[in-house]
């Protein structure tokens, strides 16, 4: 499933929620790019489950340089998800397998293995 356009990513800069189809369950994920690298993550916090996001494509602190959580000001590493600071911290972001094809940020689909 297309995510987003590469090109419509500042860097750093992050986009989302999308609502995708990851192993035969909806969730929601967000995309992430800095220093030329792009994440894709399921927006939810792991403390508390809740959606990371202040607003729509607003999942960084004002420097850009840590994803925020909108709950409780958590912090994670953008390029590894981990919770650098808060009630979550020694876990992490859960990851989503993505691609880029022709310009587009593309969420890869595993099959449903239950």
């Amino acid at each position: 499933m297309i995510l987003c356009r590469l090109a419509d990513l500042s860097d750093p800069g992050a986009r989302g929620p999308f609502i995708v189809t990851l192993a035969g369950e909806r969730k929601q994920v967000f995309v992430v790019l800095t220093d030329g690298q792009v994440r894709a993550y399921v927006n939810s916090c792991p403390h508390v489950g809740a959606p990371l996001e202040m607003e729509e494509n607003r999942y960084l602190d004002l420097t850009g340089s840590e994803i925020i959580c909108a709950v409780h000001a958590a912090r994670f590493d953008l390029l590894t998800g981990d919770c650098t600071w808060g009630p979550c911290r020694g876990r992490r972001l859960t990851p989503v397998a993505i691609t880029i094809a022709d310009g587009m940020i593309v969420a890869d689909n595993p099959p449903n293995l239950s």
